[in-house]
C-alpha cells in the first residue's frame, strides 16, 4: 500500500532542522526566562526587520493579532470594520470581540482575496477599518486598497496569517498597513510548536499600546527563530510545489490558483477550483491523500453573522465556497509524491 500523503509535515520540517531546534530549545530551559524574555524579544526585532515594519510585537495567536490591533486602534461597539466573506471565521471573530460589527465585501475569484470595487461599496459613515486577508498565501490589492483607506481615513490591518514571505510591489506583506497580523500556528509557512501570533505595526504609540495589552504572551519562539533563517528557502520550496502542480495539471478541468504577477505568492496553500470538487476530495482520500477545503461558508453565511446580513449575496464568495479544494504543499513534498496527487486529481477532476 502506497503511503499516505499529509496536507503538511511540520514533523518533517522538524526532522530537517533537529539540531538547531534542540540547542535552541535547551537555552531557553537553562534560562529560565519562558515567557517574553530575550528569545522573544530578539523574534520580534528579526521579524520587524524580515517584513519591514518599524515595530513587531509577538502575542499569543493569530486572532490575539487581529483583535488586539482593532483594540489598540480605538475600534468599538457602534463602528464596522469591512472583511471578506471568504476567509477563517477569525477574521471577523476578531471584530466582534471588540463590539463592532463586521460587513462582509466580496473578492476577486481569481485570487481569492478582497475585491477593492466591493470593498468601497461597503463604507459607510460608521466604517472605521478593513482587514485585507492574504488569502493562501498572496497579498491582496494593497495599492488600491491603500489608496481607498487614505482616501477616506480608513484604518487599514493587514491579516497575513497565510502569508509571510509574500510581497506585492516588492513591499512585503505586514508593512503595508497601519497593522499586519501573523499567525505561527504549527501549520503555517512559519509555524511555532503550540500557538503564537505577532503584530507589526508603523506607530511607535501602536507598539506600546500593543505591549501593554497583551498581558501575557506566552509563545515557543527558539523553535521560530530557527525556522525564520530557513524561511526563504521553505518558500521557495514551496513555490516550486505549486509550479510543479501547475505543469501537471495544465489543461485538466477545474481553474488553478491565480496569481497577480505583483509579487511573490507565499503558497501556504495551493487552492484550485472544480464543479467535481468533492468527487476529487473522495478520490484522493481513497488514496491516502490529504485535501482541505477552506472554506465551505462564506462569513455572512456563518450562523453567527447570518441573521443580521439576510439577503446579503456575494458570488464570488459563494462559489469559491462551493468550489475551492485545497492539495497538499510543503518544502519537503517530493517528486513522487507530486505525480500521486496530480494523477489521481486528473483522472477524477
Amino acid at each position: 500500500m502506497k503511503p499516505a500523503i499529509p496536507m503538511v509535515d511540520p514533523a518533517g520540517e522538524y526532522r530537517a532542522l533537529k539540531d538547531e531546534i534542540d540547542a535552541a530549545v535547551g537555552r531557553v530551559l537553562a534560562s529560565g526566562r519562558y515567557v517574553l524574555g530575550p528569545e522573544g524579544e530578539a523574534l520580534e526585532r528579526e521579524l520587524a526587520a524580515y517584513t519591514g515594519a518599524p515595530h513587531a510585537v509577538g502575542v499569543n495567536s493569530g486572532t490575539d493579532a487581529l483583535h488586539l490591533a482593532l483594540v489598540a486602534a480605538g475600534i468599538g461597539a457602534g463602528d464596522e470594520v469591512i472583511v471578506p466573506s471568504f476567509t477563517f471565521f477569525a477574521t471577523a471573530e476578531a471584530v466582534s470581540y471588540t463590539g463592532a460589527t463586521p460587513v462582509f465585501a466580496d473578492i476577486d475569484i481569481g485570487t481569492f482575496n478582497l475585491d477593492p470595487a466591493s470593498f468601497r461599496n461597503c463604507i459607510t459613515s460608521r466604517t472605521k477599518a478593513v482587514i485585507a486577508v492574504h488569502l493562501f498565501g498572496q497579498c491582496a490589492a494593497l495599492d488600491e486598497l491603500s489608496r481607498i483607506c487614505r482616501e477616506r481615513d480608513l484604518l487599514l490591518v493587514e491579516d497575513c496569517a497565510q502569508a509571510l514571505g509574500a510581497d506585492y510591489d516588492g513591499r512585503r506583506a505586514g508593512s503595508w498597513g497601519d497593522f499586519g497580523c501573523f499567525s505561527f500556528y504549527p501549520t503555517k509557512n512559519l509555524g511555532a510548536a503550540g500557538d503564537a501570533g505577532l503584530i507589526t505595526t508603523k506607530e511607535r504609540k501602536h507598539d506600546e499600546m500593543l505591549r501593554a495589552l497583551r498581558h501575557h504572551g506566552s509563545r515557543q519562539t527558539y523553535l521560530l527563530r530557527v525556522k525564520l533563517r530557513r524561511l526563504e528557502e521553505f518558500n521557495d520550496a514551496r513555490r516550486r510545489v505549486a509550479q510543479r502542480y501547475r505543469s501537471k495539471l495544465q489543461g485538466a478541468p477545474l481553474a488553478l490558483p491565480g496569481e497577480n504577477g505583483r509579487g511573490r505568492h507565499a503558497y501556504h496553500q495551493f487552492t484550485v477550483r472544480s464543479e467535481r470538487r468533492d468527487a476529487i476530495r473522495e478520490a484522493l482520500a481513497r488514496e491516502g491523500i490529504a485535501s482541505s477545503i477552506f472554506y465551505p461558508l462564506p462569513l455572512h453565511r456563518q450562523p453567527a453573522y447570518e441573521p443580521s446580513n439576510r439577503g446579503l449575496t456575494l458570488p464570488a464568495a459563494e462559489a469559491a465556497a462551493k468550489s475551492v479544494l485545497s492539495l497538499p504543499i510543503h518544502p519537503l513534498l517530493d517528486e513522487e509524491s507530486i505525480e500521486r496527487i496530480c494523477g489521481c486529481v486528473r483522472q477524477s477532476a
